[in-house]
């Protein structure tokens, strides 16, 4: 969790130098507040899901460039394990594995994500254009799409306008385990990617 704070805090603090901004300019633009960037970027606060989604909407930059760097692939070819990167932001009840990094060559991320038992997250929208795409590995779990909590089984897939109100939720005693690809509907400026 330390490696990943560190990467969070430096990746704020460039953004916002690369843009110009005060924490207060940041502050209007992602909705969280000016005290909790400056935690944040002192690296003294561990930001939840919720929290890092406002923040790359607000400065439109993907969700996993506050997770990790983008890797570095030998030629076209990168293996990755989830288990290796699986990391839990602010201990809270879902793991986030950034399996594929945005890469604005390709346009997405993609996720393994686990929902531990009770955990609900209900998500802002997203930038227009953004979808997502859930499909389920194991357990069973549930999708808020259009205002109604949708339920999905190992092997059921979605694909949904993230750029609505959106949400997950998993009332079973298991965790659920699911991919997540995140579409963005053009590539960000590579400087900011």
């Amino acid at each position: 969790m330390q490696t990943m704070n560190q990467h969070l805090a430096q990746r704020l603090k460039a953004l916002r130098s690369e843009l110009g901004w005060s924490l207060d300019a940041a502050a209007r633009a992602t909705g969280v507040s000016k005290a909790m960037l400056g935690q944040i970027e002192r690296g003294e606060s561990s930001p939840t899901v919720a929290t890092l989604w406002k923040i790359a909407t607000g400065f439109r930059v993907s969700f996993s460039s506050f997770i990790e760097p983008a890797p570095t692939a030998k030629g076209d070819v990168l293996y990755r394990t989830a288990d290796a990167i699986r990391q839990q932001p602010a201990g809270e009840g879902m793991q986030v594995a950034p399996l594929f990094p945005y890469e604005g060559r390709f346009g997405f991320e993609l996720f393994e994500l686990t929902l531990l038992p009770g955990y609900r997250r209900e998500s802002e929208p997203h930038e227009p254009g953004v979808t997502e795409h859930v499909i389920v590995i194991s357990g069973t779990m549930e999708v808020l799409v259009d205002g109604e909590w949708r339920w999905l089984e190992q092997g059921a897939a979605v694909r949904f306008a993230a750029d609505r109100p959106h949400g997950y939720r998993n009332l079973g005693d298991v965790p659920a385990i699911f991919h997540n690809l995140i579409h963005y509907p053009s590539p960000q400026s590579p400087e900011r990617s």
